[in-house]
């Protein structure tokens, strides 16, 4: 391995508009991460209480094991939308007994826990995290069903959540389901296809239709308990593994649940009191991993520089090297193909002690060359089972006659072969800007990695604003002139300022994982604590990578 040097001023002007510019992005995340821990706000938290009912993210941390981190996804899901940031439910990763699992709870003070569009959307992903990985599935329940008003966009890709749940536990990945109040409709299938159910005595309900429901399609008078009451369903139907005597009871009877699950690996997550990641609030930074006997080295530099290494100006590349500096073991780097296809940076390193293989652009622009090297690299990570890391900041492949005639489309299509059938666990991060079909071959959403991650300052679209509005310009004039009518400059210029500023704002981090085309923005300071707990993951399951790809157009 190579010591990576430091390059970085931290004194110049340009580094520290960088970080001046990065720390606004930063709050701007906060506020808005604060806004969706709100829930459904402080009127309905508080009826909530008054009922003498947890809160969901107060469930979440009496179930993890104690001084463990949460490593929550998709927290705002919904931004930019008529939907309350968050989509009323939490997910993601926490260790429970031991145990690494996907841990998602229904936030009862939005609309009563009822999903959304992008409700259903949170909840698939944790389900593939849970498949991709074999993690444990733990739901905590309380949820009215569909938000009736969005029935149309709900129905009938809400249907895949149950399916599932009853795939995972065929797989034997266990799925556990603790119920804290109302599950009604839709809702009570999460229970009902769940491997363990435990309900709380007298508040949990779980029933297809409430007692209004009932009485205007039968005609018959019932109550809540007697229709779908913990009492009921332990006793009667049989639903009921479990009889909780009160909240408390049922975290600890779904933490006996997990532990007897026969799955608890030894883990390297350990909280340090004095310091926290900042994204997530309640991600602890990852401590020693003796458990696992695996030793490594902290990075040399500190990773409050990553603040000012990100350029605030995505048209301005920055080199990768000085983030690797920051996040790999003892900054060592071994660079693979250093003096070829320099646009992008290709090696091998480890974090945390795992093994990794990192492709990251460099100046981002994507040529022949760099295709090249990526398909190869990427060949090889396969071969020695070894994760990849992407570091996406790239404008896109080549354009342009030269290049066309040099074969960037063949080229381009090794590199997006290599990344499709490549079966080692890829995590991106967008630390810049992905445009274009950049974004499939560095890995995007689209290409399954097993978790995608952006920094406050990432973009991410077909291309730049302005190349976009160009383009549509362009195009205009030529079909004016193809007719024989006079080009309006004026509106030619008005519709460029409109598309610009349309594309300018879709292509922002926020708008981006508020559709939850990535698992969340994260603070550049958190990038390598978030990492290993990731590889943490997938180490856990076994890796085991491609041995044939498919035909290359060479």
């Amino acid at each position: 391995m190579v010591k990576l040097a430091n390059k970085v001023n931290t004194n110049s002007e340009t580094y520290q508009a960088n970080y001046k510019a990065m720390v606004a992005m930063i709050d701007q995340l906060d506020n808005e991460l604060k806004v969706a821990r709100e829930g459904g706000g402080e009127k309905y938290v508080q009826r909530h209480k008054a009922r003498g009912k947890l809160l969901a993210r107060e469930r979440i941390e009496l179930l993890i094991d104690a001084d463990s981190p949460f490593l929550e996804l998709c927290p705002l899901a919904g931004w930019g939308t008529s939907f309350t940031v968050g989509a009323s439910l939490i997910f993601g990763l926490g260790v429970i007994e031991n145990t690494i699992c996907v841990i998602s709870a229904n936030d009862p003070t939005v609309k009563g826990g009822a999903s959304n569009p992008y409700t259903m959307r949170k909840a698939h992903r944790a389900a593939d995290i849970a498949r991709e990985n074999r993690l444990p599935q733990v739901s905590l329940v309380e949820s009215g069903g569909a938000d009736l008003p969005n029935q149309a966009e709900i129905f009938i890709p809400g249907g895949r959540m149950f399916r599932d749940l009853t795939q995972l536990s065929a797989e034997g990945i266990p799925t556990i389901s603790l119920v804290f109040g109302n599950s009604t409709a839709g809702g009570a299938y999460i229970p009902g296809m769940s491997d363990y159910i435990v309900m709380v005595k007298e508040r949990a309900k779980v029933f297809l239709g409430g007692p209004p429901l009932v009485k205007m399609a039968t005609g018959e008078e019932s109550d809540d308990e007697e229709l779908g009451g913990a009492e009921m369903h332990a006793r009667v139907s049989g639903l009921c593994d479990y009889m909780a005597n009160d909240e408390l009871d049922c975290i600890r009877l779904g933490r006996q649940i997990v532990k007897r699950l026969n799955l608890n690996r030894p883990l390297g997550w350990r909280a340090i009191s004095d310091k926290s990641a900042r994204g997530y609030g309640a991600i602890p930074v990852i401590g020693p991993m003796v458990s696992r006997g695996i030793s490594y080295q902290d990075p040399i530099f500190s990773e409050e520089d990553l603040l000012g290494i990100a350029s605030a100006d995505a048209k301005i590349p920055y080199d990768p090297r000085e983030v690797l500096a920051r996040i790999l073991d003892g900054s060592d780097f071994d660079e693979f193909k250093p003096l070829y296809g320099t646009s992008l940076v290709t090696g091998w390193g480890s974090i945390y002690g795992y093994p990794i293989g990192v492709l990251a652009n460099h100046r981002g622009i994507l040529f022949s060359e760099e295709a090249e090297k990526a398909s190869q690299f990427i060949q090889l990570a396969n071969q020695v089972d070894t994760p990849l890391i992407f570091l996406q900041n790239t404008t896109g492949y080549m354009v342009g006659k030269e290049y066309e005639q040099g074969g960037i489309i063949k080229d381009g299509a090794k590199m997006i072969n290599a990344v499709s059938n490549s079966r080692v666990p890829h995590l991106t991060i967008n630390i810049g800007s992905s445009y274009g079909a950049g974004n499939y071959g560095m890995c995007g959403k689209a290409f399954n990695p097993r978790f995608l991650f952006a920094w406050p300052n990432a973009k991410s679209s077909v291309m730049g604003s302005a190349q976009l509005a160009g383009v549509l310009s362009i195009v205009s004039r030529q079909a004016a002139e193809a007719q024989g009518r006079e080009f309006d400059e004026e509106a030619d210029r008005e519709m460029k300022a409109l598309v610009e500023a349309q594309i300018e704002s879709e292509s922002t981090a926020l708008f981006i994982t508020g559709r939850l085309y990535d698992d969340g923005i994260i603070d550049p300071r958190d990038t390598r604590t978030v990492l290993g707990m990731c590889l943490e993951v997938v180490y856990s399951t076994g890796i085991s990578g491609t041995r044939g790809y498919g035909v290359y157009r060479m």
